[in-house]
């Protein structure tokens, strides 16, 4: 968020910026959704529904989790929340009490830290930074479990990696968490943005003992290009998710009418430019991903899932851009805003020191600008 406000105020002054650090599609919301939301005013829609979420909405979640997912909700099992990350902050502050643990899987996105402390717990990291395809393996949370962990957070498909794990890896790493009877805090919120015949398998899917151990987080900003309408929601145990509607209802008293009205529409209504969205961000996948790896100091796994890379730039580190040294990810990033324009999230705040977070939700000429000035950066670099 920090470098975005940079980038915005360099742009405020004329400065030509390659902005790629906050992760929303760059797709406009399909006009069928903006015009539920038009006919919701019109038609005097604007009152308060009940905390849980509009009944009709929650019905339409429970459908596409069972037609998707393969997840029998009832309604009363699903919570419409302010966006996927309150939907996160609500379970954990539901699930956790204060010195409880929660494991998280490194790299990880940068709230579920935060939100942990926020519920006075702690965190013990998986570091799966070491491995070849930067993911976690049952052996790694083994070893970070202890009497103290209470809940465990995965996120597949990924971000700020793009990795999706895999039906058996997915398996393995509940088995591994069941064993320490943890909650398992499943972040879905990518599903549809995968690629190369990579699937999307729902934690809650895999037997009914995982289903009564899992919070599955979904919402509406990345696949509908809903970003700002902050419609999210949890699905899971009954006692959960009242508990957290109760919670919502002292927080927030509930998610906007107007939104949800507009996300039944998203669920129910035309699907066709989710499938747009995807292939175009598959196609821009590929060209960023491959001019990255061209970059002399750079390696980048192709993502099969989000719409992120996350290169490998230690290549880079202890070098001299200009007059500016640069020792860490962090500085790194401010060295390309600086001085190739183009703005990313260093992988410091991610749990993955030397690698660096762009997204590819750009234009094809905003990522070929960008890896111009990434290559004219790269090569001035001095030991």
């Amino acid at each position: 968020m920090a470098l975005n406000a940079r980038a915005k105020a360099l742009v405020a002054e004329g400065v030509d910026v390659v902005n790629f650090t906050i992760g929303e599609p760059d797709f406009d919301t399909p006009d069928n959704i903006k015009q539920a939301a038009h006919l919701a005013i019109q038609s005097g829609f604007t009152k308060y529904q009940p905390a849980a979420g509009l009944p009709e909405l929650r019905r339409a979640v429970a459908r596409k989790l069972a037609a998707d997912n393969g997840l029998d909700y009832s309604p009363d099992e699903v919570l419409i929340s302010n966006g996927a990350k309150q939907a996160l902050y609500m379970t954990m502050l539901v699930l956790l009490q204060q010195g409880d643990e929660v494991v998280v899987p490194a790299p990880y996105w940068v709230s579920y830290i935060h939100q942990a402390r926020f519920c006075g717990a702690r965190v013990a990291l998986v570091d799966a930074t070491g491995t070849l395809d930067l993911k976690p393996t049952p052996e790694l949370l083994k070893a970070a479990i202890t009497e103290r962990s209470r809940a465990l957070v995965l996120n597949s498909p990924c971000n700020p990696t793009g990795v999706v794990l895999s039906r058996d890896e997915l398996r393995a790493l509940l088995e591994a968490a069941l064993e320490k009877d943890l909650w398992i805090i499943s972040d879905e919120i990518y599903e549809k943005l995968v690629y190369d015949e990579a699937e999307h398998v729902s934690s809650a899917s895999l037997g009914p003992q995982v289903r009564e151990r899992v919070v599955t987080i979904n919402g509406l900003s990345k696949t509908y290009a809903m970003t700002g309408w902050r419609i999210g929601y949890a699905a899971g145990p009954p006692e959960v998710i009242q508990a957290a509607g109760r919670l919502q209802s002292h927080m927030t008293s509930g998610a906007d009418s107007i939104a949800q009205r507009a996300a039944v529409e998203a669920l129910e209504g035309p699907q066709e430019s989710v499938e747009e969205m995807r292939e175009a961000f598959d196609e821009r996948r590929h060209l960023l991903v491959e001019g990255l790896n061209e970059l002399p100091g750079v390696s980048c796994l192709m993502p099969r899932g989000a719409f992120y890379a996350f290169p490998d730039c230690r290549g880079l580190l202890g070098r001299s851009y200009g007059s500016r040294r640069v020792e860490n990810s962090l500085e790194l990033c401010e060295a390309l805003l600086d001085q190739a324009q183009v703005a990313a999230v260093p992988g410091s705040a991610f749990g993955a020191e030397g690698f660096v977070r762009f997204h590819y939700a750009k234009s094809d000429a905003d990522i070929k600008k960008a890896l111009e000035r990434l290559g004219n950066f790269a090569a001035a670099g001095q030991d």
